[in-house]
């Protein structure tokens, strides 16, 4: 199916008796593709029109229930031998996001997810992140070796000076309480980009 007949469907259970064919494809006009329809905020949506509260609840509806499925897929091998379930999940998840956001995967002794959670909401180019939170959440998870995430609304995922002074930051602070970063990840509309990869970890 075209991304704006899956759009269409949903719309329909919302928008009864009424075609919204023409609705679905403005939308994904508007937001650039199904996933940002999915992902944009709720306030957004609301000023598009045609969509009113009920559209909108059926629309992040799908998007949580997609994210819950993503996550499931997520948990249930070791994170390091799973990296396409978790890149999937973290695409859909932020990659649509108009600010940045930080999150950290809490991983144990076997690289099984422990938890997921957004450490900080930021402007367009920069979300806060504190060594001292970043270690408490570890030590509260019992957290064996952590994944960074953050992503950049521009859609380039190269890391900046800043992001990689914060990483360094970060692995000080970790090492000193035996907590090991396999990666920080870098999520952006056309892809991600890993520090190990880029040998920057």
């Amino acid at each position: 199916m075209a991304d704006y007949e899956l759009l269409e469907l949903i719309l329909m259970l919302a928008i009864p008796r009424r075609d919204v064919k023409p609705l679905a494809k403005s939308l994904i006009a508007e937001f650039g593709s199904y996933a940002g329809v999915l992902s944009a905020e709720a306030q957004v949506l609301l000023k598009a029109d045609g969509v009113g509260e009920t559209a909108v609840a059926a629309i992040k509806s799908v998007q949580a229930s997609a994210l819950v499925l993503a996550r499931s897929q997520v948990k249930e091998k070791p994170v390091l031998s799973n990296w396409n379930a978790v890149a999937g999940y973290l695409q859909s998840s932020m990659a649509s996001l108009v600010r940045e956001q930080f999150r950290l995967l809490f991983l144990d002794k076997q690289n099984r997810l422990l938890a997921d959670e957004i450490l900080s909401d930021g402007t367009v180019d920069h979300t806060p992140v504190y060594p001292r939170e970043v270690v408490r959440r570890a030590l509260a998870n019992n957290a064996s070796a952590l994944i960074l995430v953050h992503n950049h609304p521009s859609g380039d995922v190269s890391p900046s000076k800043a992001d990689i002074a914060m990483t360094n930051d970060l692995k000080d602070a970790c090492n000193k309480i035996g907590i090991q970063i396999h990666d920080h990840i870098i999520v952006g509309s056309t892809g991600q980009a890993s520090f190990r990869d880029l040998g920057l970890l």
